[in-house]
């Protein structure tokens, strides 16, 4: 799928800030408060929406917070604009993560149909309700810094990496997104999955590559179930009067 055409100004809006490649990202985990409003939390995802920004609502489990919004736009003042509409909503936004899509320097010559999937992903994907997000670098350490690897000795890691998550294919989804010099990590790792154990599987099955065990560090994880946004306000407690 072509990517959409650059975000137009607006009169009185500040020019759209796009990156070059790809689109921006931001995940934010919410919690509701006692002044939360649903018909305005609807209102701003909706407004969001129309104004090209592909939105996945997640109900989270676990004390971290109540729900996800996981929203992706080529637009970076549009995405503080759903920012600043769901706080004024009543959703309090507790942890965050803001990244880019991209295509890896170990994936630069992959089919077009690939690249555009990467960068332009279709979310979110149909039958995969489980979700987890994690935040992740690789290690500096002295004796094991990923960043004096010779490239052709990383490229041969992550191909090691990459063949194990393929194993997954049709079970998992993985957005891998990346956010060195954004966000206190260097990639946020966005799972969708057909069950909540898929999602333990794969990555349990992934932490054995070398890339992984020798050079990972990770960040928390938040977990939760994708739905329609009706049904997340719900479950999460915002239901209607």
């Amino acid at each position: 799928m072509a990517p959409p055409p650059p975000p137009r100004p607006v009169a009185g809006e500040p020019e759209p800030l796009a990156p070059a490649v790809g689109q921006g990202v931001v995940h934010l985990f919410c919690r509701t408060t006692a002044g939360a409003d649903r018909e305005a939390v609807l209102q701003a995802v909706k407004a969001a929406e129309a104004d090209g920004v592909a939105v996945v609502p997640v109900a989270l489990l676990g004390h971290k917070a109540d729900v996800a919004i996981m929203a992706l736009g080529p637009d970076l003042w549009r995405l503080r604009g759903l920012q600043t509409d769901l706080g004024a909503a009543g959703l309090e936004v507790v942890d965050s993560y803001v990244s880019l899509t991209e295509i890896s320097e170990y994936a630069a010559g992959v089919p077009d149909a690939m690249r555009q999937a990467r960068l332009w992903p279709q979310l979110p994907p149909e039958g995969k309700p489980a979700w987890c997000f994690y935040p992740m670098s690789k290690r500096r350490r002295p004796e094991q810094n990923w960043f004096t690897l010779p490239y052709d000795e990383r490229k041969e890691l992550m191909l090691e990496h990459g063949a194990s998550g393929r194993t997954f294919a049709g079970r998992v989804l993985q957005v891998v997104t990346g956010s060195a010099g954004l966000d206190d990590y260097e990639w946020g790792v966005t799972l969708f999955a057909q069950r909540p154990d898929d999602l333990k599987e794969v990555v349990y099955t992934m932490r054995f590559d070398r890339a992984s065990a020798l050079y990972a560090e990770f960040g928390p994880f938040y977990t939760g179930m994708v739905a329609d946004l009706d049904t997340v306000l719900d479950r999460v407690g915002l239901g209607g009067s």
